[in-house]
């Protein structure tokens, strides 16, 4: 079964930019993982600022790799003093059928 998850931050206000800049060459990484089947980054028509990343991977031991990766805490330290929240917010879904 896959493993499907929502991520959501809100920029700071002027770091939207530099945001945008990392998650582009973060979202080629994840993308490149044997695991991964999709990492579509969007922002909110409504308010740029917000960005939600949807995440979709093979399955819980993809996502386990995932987490692992050399690059995500590298990621994760970045983007920390750029986002308003204290973390990225994660939601995990199931699919209905």
């Amino acid at each position: 079964m896959t493993k499907t998850l929502l991520a959501e931050f809100t920029a700071r206000e002027g770091a939207e930019g530099e945001i945008a800049r990392l998650i582009r060459e973060y979202a080629q990484r994840v993308r490149d993982e044997d695991g991964n089947l999709s990492f579509d980054v969007y922002t909110k028509e409504s308010n740029p600022r917000a960005f939600w990343i949807f995440e979709v991977y093979r399955d819980k031991d993809a996502f386990q790799a995932h987490l692992k990766a050399p690059y995500g805490g590298p990621f994760n330290a970045a983007l920390a003093p750029l986002i308003e929240e204290d973390a990225s917010v994660l939601t995990f879904l199931d699919p209905l059928a």
